[in-house]
């Protein structure tokens, strides 16, 4: 008996949904290198324009408040009218970001370069939704495949991101100008290719149709509750670490291009399992890889705290990246195999909401532990570390409950 995955009609779907997975790489790749490099460059511009030094991961917080208070209202735009025009919302917003940010480094005003962070906010949270854009038209069996493999341009991105950081931090009077005026260039290029998409619209529901539960009922969902919360974790945790490290390897005595380099060995860490993770999941089942991933987070902060040497934060930051892989690509999987295609805006956009909201904190706290936490680099960088600790008992916990209820089926 054939399957509904090998029918004519799901090879069909399949067929679009690559075409749809190849331009969402591309986008990744190409529009996501501007992530490492404010990433980079935010904490270091933060901390040369602040006045008190525990706010300068401040510009690194209101990206992920920006993209915090942008899901909701961006995947209700795109349940309307398409995922192409929330696409070109964020690419928009990333243009505007790019140019506020380099404006306030040339005026040396910290507010407008603020500013310029909370408009950069909006792109990443249209970023966060290429993910789900490609299970769209993907069937059930090509679903954790295509939102590993879009995942997977991340790996491209984390190779352009911190080389054009380097050629451009200080090739202007006023450092990291270039590097926002390269931010705009990625976001323009977004215009290019977004119209290549193929991703029909939502039906909308009618009176005779079932428009779908509740947020409230879908979060009393074992399964929706258990990856929403693990998507928060691995998220946020990456974060926490991520945002302090340039601070950290500076403020322990190497140059601004080790910390680049680092930031390059954890990005290529976050995406290049991206092409089998997948495939494990397809094979051994999310539950397991998620679970694998969240003991990987656990062993990157193990490391960390071992000793402040480059060969330290190397290790620790890769780790940290593939945790993140398999706890975040887990999650999402498990996530769009739990609810309805009349669900997806109301979902999709809760989950991005209380993931970066969970960012938004986390990213917030780095830089008071970082910065404020004892009287040296060391002891903020520890003091970092060992805040994983909680959220990781947290969502092995829930992760651990899941497992020990009945099967549910998905949707």
């Amino acid at each position: 008996m054939t399957s509904l995955s090998d029918s004519p009609a799901a090879a069909h779907d399949d067929t679009r949904a690559r075409r749809n997975v190849w331009v969402l790489v591309l986008a990744q790749a190409v529009l996501g290198a501007q992530m490492p490099m404010i990433f980079t460059a935010g904490g270091l511009a933060g901390m040369s324009l602040a006045t008190n030094h525990c706010l300068a991961t401040l510009p690194i917080s209101l990206i992920v408040l920006g993209s915090m208070l942008t899901a909701t209202p961006l995947s209700a735009a795109m349940q309307r009218w398409g995922r192409k025009t929330g696409f070109f919302i964020g690419a928009t917003g990333g243009m505007m970001g790019g140019a506020l940010g380099a404006l306030g480094l040339y005026l040396g005003s910290f507010p407008v370069f603020l500013l310029g962070s909370l408009f950069t906010g909006v792109y990443m949270s249209a970023h966060g939704f290429y993910r789900f854009a490609a299970a769209d038209t993907a069937s059930e069996a090509f679903r954790p495949k295509a939102i590993s493999y879009v995942m997977a341009g991340g790996l491209l991105s984390a190779l352009i991101g911190p080389q054009i950081f380097k050629v451009t931090a200080e090739a202007f009077v006023v450092p990291f100008l270039g590097t926002y005026f390269a931010v705009i260039g990625f976001n323009l290029i977004g215009f290019l290719l977004f119209p290549l998409l193929d991703i029909p619209k939502p039906v909308k529901p009618t009176a005779a149709s079932d428009a779908g539960r509740t947020r409230w009922q879908m979060l009393k969902t074992p399964r929706v509750a258990v990856a929403v919360i693990c998507a928060m974790v691995s998220y946020a945790l990456m974060n926490l670490v991520m945002t302090s490290t340039p601070l950290a390897v500076v403020g322990c005595g190497f140059e601004k291009g080790d910390a680049a380099n680092i930031v390059t060995g954890h990005v290529l860490a976050m995406y290049t399992p991206s092409f089998f993770t997948g495939h494990l999941i397809a094979r051994f089942g999310v539950e397991k890889i998620m679970g694998i991933g969240l003991a990987i987070l656990a062993g990157a902060g193990a490391v960390a705290l071992q000793g402040v040497e480059l060969e330290n934060f190397f290790v620790a930051l890769i780790l940290l990246g593939i945790g993140w892989n398999f706890g975040f690509i887990g999650a999402t999987t498990m996530l769009a195999g739990a609810h309805a295609p009349s669900e997806r805006g109301r979902m999709q956009g809760l989950n991005d909401l209380l993931v970066f909201g969970g960012v938004t904190v986390a990213s917030l706290a780095s830089g008071g532990l970082m910065n404020c936490s004892g009287g040296s680099a060391v002891e903020g960088w520890t003091a970092v570390n060992l805040a994983m600790v909680p959220a990781l008992v947290l969502a092995g916990g829930a992760l651990i409950w899941l497992v020990m209820q009945p099967k549910e089926r998905t949707v």
